[in-house]
């Protein structure tokens, strides 16, 4: 869903432009975006690709709080953490879940 560079998938719901949004919304059959990061990944992992990368931020359902780093800025990258609690079971039975689905274990 993306790297250590870009914005999470919530991130870019949140400011991509809404003819954008509104395409991705048409193609993952979304009628909102608050579980869009989902569709994403999904997404990732049904694809043929070898390698589906998925930032722990994406699955967390993270905006751009999430973000690790602005290229080309100075400060203020590489400053996220995961927070106690975040890595709950029952996100990691999902992710475990969809990786099982989409032949990736």
């Amino acid at each position: 869903t993306g790297t250590h560079d870009n914005t999470t998938c919530q991130g870019w719901f949140k400011n991509a432009d809404p003819e954008d949004v509104g395409l991705a919304k048409e193609y993952f059959g979304l009628e909102s975006t608050k579980e869009g990061h989902w569709a994403f990944i999904r997404c990732a992992l049904s694809s043929v690709a070898d390698l589906a990368v998925i930032p722990l931020q994406d699955y967390l359902g993270l905006g751009n709080e999430g973000r690790m780093n602005t290229p080309s800025t100075q400060g203020s990258n590489w400053q996220w953490r995961m927070k106690d609690g975040d890595a709950a079971p029952e996100l990691a039975a999902k992710i475990g879940k969809l990786t099982a689905l989409y032949g990736r274990v």
